[in-house]
Formats: C-alpha cells, structure tokens, sequence
C-alpha cells in the first residue's frame, strides 16, 4: 500500500495523466527518472502562429518544492496556453539517483532546466517562453531570463515574461556564508532528528506553521504538511548548499542570482509577494523591484476575500480582480497614463493592438481582419510589483484563500503585457468562429435541460456553459443561479468552451477534474472526486457564514451534457457520503435529471463497485 505521502499516490488527474518520467544529459551530468508536466494547449494548432506561437508557460518550484504546489495555478492556466513543469532531480516525483553535490549547484539546475525547456519548446515556430517561479524557482528563472555573464544560458533569447512569487533578493555575506556551510555539513543523521522534531503535531507543527502561518486553514495546513513529508532531506541539503555563491575578491560568484542579475532583464516582470510571509517577505520583493528600477515605488497590498481594490489600503473583491489589474504600481512610470488604459482596453476587448514603437514582426494583414491581438518576439520591459494582504503567506501559490487570486493576478498580467492571444476570452471567440471550438453537437446540447433539481440536497448536474450562448453562458449562469450554485466542477476533459473566469467574477468558484469520457471512472478518480467535493462542501460551510447566504446552496457539476460521468460521480458520493444504495442513488439521480445515466455500463460498474464483491478484473488487478 502506498503511503500517505507517496507522491505518485497523492497527484490529482491532471498532473498524473500529463506526466512523464524521463532522462536528461547536461554537459556534466545525466539525470535519470525526472517528472516532466507537459500539457500542449489543446487547440494550439487551430490558434494563429505568426509570428510565432501562444506562449509556453514553465513552472518552477523551490527549495524543497514539488510540481504539485503549481497544481491549483495549472488548473487555471492550461486552459490558455501550454504548460510545461519540471520536478527537480529527487523531488516530487523525480529520482534521486545522481548523487553528487556538484550536480545540485545553481548553475547544474538551471542547465539543466534549459535542457529540458528547450526539449519542449516548439523552436521551429519560435515560441516564446514565459517563466513562473516560486521562492528559490523564481531565481532560478531569473537566472535562465538574464542575459548573465558565463556560465551563460541562451534561453534568454526567447523568454518573454517572467512571474517571480515569492522571490528571494538575495546574496549572504561571506560570513554568513561560513556558518550556512557549517550547518549543512551537520551529519544527516542529526538533520533528521532536527526535522522530525520540527515536524512534531503534523499539520500542526512550526514546519507548516513556518510556510502557512499558525491561523491557516486546515486544507493549507494537510497540503504543507504532506509537501514537508515528501521533501527529501539529502536533496535539500544539496540544493541548499548548490545555492551558496563563493567569494572572490570580494565579489559573489556563482550561487543565487546577484543584483547584476535582476538589473539586466529585460522582459516583462511581475512580482508577487505574501504580507505574511516569513521565509521570503516582502522587502525581498523590494530590493529585487530597485535593481530593476531606479525610480521607487510603492506596491499596492490586496487583502483577499474582502470588498474593492481600489489603493494600497484597500482590500479585494476576488471577483474584481480581473478588471483592476491596472491598479497594480508599475514602476517608473507612476499612475498609469490615459493611452496606457486605453491600449488596456482595446486589448480586453479582443481588438488588434497596434505595435510598439521598435517592436518586431507586427500582425499581418490577415490577422487584422481576425482581430488577432498583437505577439511581439521582444515584448518591451515594464515591472509590476504587489504584496497581497493577510493572510498570504510563502504557500500563496497552493493556499485556497489566495490561489485564485495570484490567479487572476498572473492572467491579466500576461494578457495585458506579453499578448492578448493568453485571454481566454479571446481564444473563445477566436475558435467559436465556423465551428472551429464549439460543443460537440450543438442541437443536441440546446435541447438539454442545463440544470437540474436539487440532488441529494448537495448538488445540481448541469450542462457545460458555452461561452457564446445567449441563455447558457457564464454570465447568464451567474444571474440566473449566482444565488444557489455557489460551485462548479468541471470533470470534462478537454478546456471548457467558456471562460471560468466569468465564473469567478461573479462569486462561483470553478474547478477542474478531468476525466474521458464514455469509461466508467477509476477508483482513484472517484476517491478524488469524493475528496474533491468534500473540501468544497467545508469550505462553503464557512463562506456560508461570511458572506450571509441562505440555507440553500449546491455544487454544480458538469461533463459535456451532465448525464453518464457527470450521474456516476454524483451516484458515488451519494453511496459514500451520504447513506444511499447504489439503486437507491441512481434512481434519485434520474428523477432529478431526467433519463439519468444512460451508459448502462455505467450503470453495471456502480452495482458491482457497491455490492460488496470484486469483479473479475479487479480481482486480477
């Protein structure tokens, strides 16, 4: 039986069915058995190329970091672009194998990220790359993004962005140094005892305290108790030490990246740092914001779940987010100018945007017509910086009080900055032309009831939204069931045809399990799913209070027409969770829906999976 904290066991279906183990060589070192996430935008050869490509967005996690903290942030944004992430040698998934020190310095870890980037990038097309790094990770992007001195990276040619959460500024002193080193040479041994003392009580230890804070939510506190499980201590200390730089004449080589480092970037940049955070707080971000700015500035601080953005005192509709991102400082510059919003503007509305002065291979004609936002291969520089409010800790990215905001955040920070082509709005429109995106059978789609009666007094099955519907988009979802859907998951498999973040915007949470369609789903799927549901149903027990709602709620989940997959998930938890029989839950489910679940080997696998006997196969198994 796997362990609580096996990695492999504990990866939700996104990341398991997008993952691969592979070998990678680097000028030194071969590192086998490493857990690579790719994800290909499932309409990116329907999406304009010229000049090149969408964007691939990479992932990079930190010191004792994993892919799987990215998980709630690629839920979001596999939807608009490709996706690539990487498990660094003996974390998350990935072997440790190669045990050499020198195989975990800074420099080995970005060659070796490079290796692997550059595998996965479509370099005939010349796309481009956006880089999203996490505490140590955003260094390590920061590193592949600059044209530094050697050992040189030529990735930086082709990176067009760069999101750094939670960044660390920067460089120890010689002396510092001495004693870092003289702790990490403590024989492993007696670091282990150190590290089981400090995870004494679990979810309730100073190790999670430490990242989440001690008034965290108890979802925050089970994620960082089970990612401090799986770091590995010798890879830790080995990164650890890699990260180090050695001093010569006074001067850091090597190691993190230094001032000289940040100073020549020259891409668009977002800073993102927790008022909370104890390991990277914000004047980290704030040091690294003056090497790329002279000019000072002051970011603006969001407190989520709370009201408007509208300065640095204020706090945060969630909701809001995807329209204020211009409240952001943007440094240098000061408040943005008149022009600025208006080009903003055009950009949100899916029109051409006129190249920049000095900018390379504007549109073409043809795609002005499409009204294809603008790609530049060389985006011009411009930082933005923000210090989202309490409780934002280092666990930003993976905590469910922040996750969608950061989001949100990073979204609108590519849309606005990089290329329009990253809104998914526009990729709606731009594929719901002729058909190219579009529900499967579209008269047979709008005959469908879209929601139905109450199920089990939990949930509503309902049919997926379509972006361009007049009765059945997001936006008239919102209105017509904001009061009582307060969720919806999403099991289809492919991205949805309408834009979540419509959604979001009006206070539904969206989330995202995807499963195949016509195969009944596996006993991991449902075991998910069931956890899935049962942490959405705690979390609106106390949105319920927050935001006063009545006593009738539910959770929205949909397929594409919301009948088999969509009828065999409800049918389990209601088995599960909630006391029914198997054909007690089925014939509730097809009362609340008419015609219910129509696979009748669908049907067959759920009074088989809750009769009390093994089928054959899985006897085999």
């Amino acid at each position: 039986m796997a362990s609580p904290y096996d990695p492999v066991a504990t990866d939700p279906p996104l990341l398991d069915r997008s993952s691969e183990i592979k070998t990678y060589t680097t000028s030194k070192f071969t590192y086998p058995g490493l857990r690579v996430f790719y994800r290909r935008h499932q309409q990116a050869d329907r999406l304009p190329k010229s000049p090149a490509p969408i964007p691939l967005l990479v992932f990079i996690h930190g010191l004792g970091g994993s892919v799987a903290q990215f998980h709630p942030l690629l839920t979001s944004l596999t939807s608009v672009a490709s996706c690539l992430a990487i498990d660094l040698p003996g974390c998350g998934r990935s072997e440790f194998s190669v045990r050499s020190w020198e195989a975990y310095t800074t420099d080995a870890l970005v060659e070796l990220l490079e290796t692997i980037i550059e595998d996965y990038r479509e370099k005939e097309d010349r796309q481009g790359v956006v880089l999203i790094g996490h505490s140590m990770g955003a260094s390590f992007a920061a590193l592949l993004a600059s044209p530094r001195l050697p050992p040189r990276t030529q990735l930086h040619k082709n990176v067009v962005g760069l999101v750094a959460i939670c960044p660390s500024s920067g460089l120890p002193n010689q002396k510092q140094i001495m004693i870092f080193r003289a702790l990490l040479w403590v024989p492993e041994f007696i670091f282990n005892l150190w590290r089981a003392w400090d995870k004494r009580g679990g979810s309730q230890s100073a190790s999670v305290n430490r990242f989440v804070g001690v008034d965290a939510d108890p979802e925050a506190k089970r994620l960082q108790d089970l990612y401090n499980n799986q770091s590995n201590s010798s890879v830790w200390r080995r990164m650890a030490w890699g990260c180090l730089p050695t001093y010569v004449n006074g001067i850091a080589q090597d190691g993190m990246p230094s001032r000289e480092t940040w100073e020549k970037l020259n891409v668009p940049v977002f800073l993102v740092a927790g008022e909370n955070d104890r390991l990277t707080p914000p004047k980290d971000m704030a040091k690294i914001r003056d090497f790329l700015e002279a000019v000072k500035t002051t970011p603006d601080t969001i407190n989520p779940g709370t009201s408007v953005l509208a300065d640095s005192a204020a706090p945060v509709d969630i909701g809001a987010i995807g329209s204020k991102i211009d409240a952001l400082t943007s440094l240098g510059q000061g408040d943005e100018s008149a022009q600025e919003g208006a080009d903003r503007e055009r950009v949100q509305q899916s029109q051409v945007s006129e190249p920049e002065e000095g900018a390379d291979d504007p549109v073409t004609p043809t795609e002005q017509a499409a009204s294809v936002p603008s790609l530049s291969l060389h985006p011009q520089k411009v930082v933005r910086s923000i210090v989202m409010g309490k409780p934002a800790t280092h666990a930003l990215l993976y905590t469910p009080s922040t996750v969608r905001i950061l989001a949100g955040l990073i979204s609108d920070f590519m849309v606005v900055h990089i290329t329009g082509r990253l809104a998914l709005g526009w990729q709606l429109q731009y594929l719901s032309q002729d058909g190219k995106w579009d529900v499967k059978n579209l008269q047979k789609w709008q005959a469908v009831e879209p929601v139905s009666e109450p199920i089990g007094g939990i949930f509503r099955a309902i049919k997926t939204l379509r972006e361009v519907d007049e009765d059945h988009s997001p936006s008239q979802f919102v209105k017509k069931w904001g009061g009582v859907i307060k969720d919806v998951i999403d099991i289809s498999h492919d991205n949805p045809v309408y834009n979540p973040e419509g959604l979001e915007k009006g206070g539904i949470h969206y989330h995202k399990f995807p499963t195949v369609s016509k195969v009944p789903p596996t006993d991991e799927e449902i075991r998910g799913f069931i956890e899935t549901v049962d942490k959405i149903r705690e979390e609106q027990k106390e949105r319920a209070k927050r935001e006063n709602w009545g006593e009738e709620y539910y959770v929205g989940v949909h397929c594409h027409y919301g009948f088999n997959r969509t009828g065999f998930f409800l049918v389990c938890y209601l088995v599960e969770r909630c006391g029914f029989t198997a054909k007690a839950a089925i014939e509730h489910f097809a009362k609340s829906r008419p015609k219910g679940i129509k696979h009748a080997h669908f049907k067959d696998r759920l009074y088989v999976r809750y009769s009390g006997l093994k089928s054959a196969a899985t006897e085999e198994l």
